[in-house]
């Protein structure tokens, strides 16, 4: 049975930095793509970045290139999602997902960037 638990969201000033990271289980971690989506207040969940079981292949959306990386440690079952740089409008519940299980959402973590 999939489980992910989100962590490290918080309130940090415009120009902070966060860690996120994503503790998977109930599945062979290091088989599958992860994903980070996000969902602003009020608007669609949507795509921030992903990262293959390999760690060979990335994807960043337009809104975050440049500031955001996707790391992961397979031995820890564990994705990371480093935002520097924040800005005002990466506030959102940030949630990870894996192509394990798709339909499979945890509780998410709240990130709030603002003076």
């Amino acid at each position: 049975q999939v489980h992910l638990v989100e962590s490290g969201g918080g309130l940090v000033q415009p120009g902070g930095s966060l860690r996120l990271s994503c503790l998977a289980s109930g599945f062979t971690f290091s088989h599958y793509t992860m994903y980070w989506y996000r969902q602003p207040p009020g608007k669609q969940r949507e795509l921030v970045a992903y990262i293959s079981g390999t760690a060979t292949m990335y994807y960043y959306g337009d809104s975050v290139k440049g500031r955001f990386t996707v790391s992961r440690d397979n031995p820890k079952n564990t994705v990371y999602l480093q935002m520097n740089n924040l800005k005002p409008y990466d506030t959102a519940v940030y949630y990870c997902n894996s192509a394990a299980a798709p339909g499979y959402w945890g509780q998410g973590t709240q990130v709030t960037v603002s003076s």
